[in-house]
């Protein structure tokens, strides 16, 4: 069977749609977190298979930067949860209102 291009592209949208329904629709703020990681990675698919189909290695390039700061979000975001939850006790986003008015 031959991959083209469309499938990963069509997989990618998929990963990147179900995201947005993850922080669209979940309280918790992990999945929220966990979401986020899943459009990045979408996008990190969609990156790779176009240098892969186009014969140019600098969307792999870009990708390698996508996840360090990737790592370094994750990182920082799990350090914020973390605290949020130590203060607050519980990790529903309905009852963070650190940055709200």
């Amino acid at each position: 069977m031959h991959v083209e291009l469309t499938h990963y592209m069509l997989l990618a949208a998929v990963l990147f749609s179900i995201g947005v329904l993850g922080v669209l629709t979940r309280k918790n703020l992990i999945v929220i977190l966990m979401s986020v990681e899943l459009m990045l990675n979408s996008v990190n698919l969609t990156f790779v298979s176009v240098a892969r189909f186009r014969g140019d290695p600098m969307g792999q390039v870009l990708v390698f930067f996508v996840l360090c700061v990737a790592a370094a979000e994750v990182a920082v975001g799990l350090a914020i949860l973390i605290s949020i939850f130590r203060h607050r006790g519980t990790m529903n986003s309905d009852s963070v209102k650190l940055l709200k008015w």
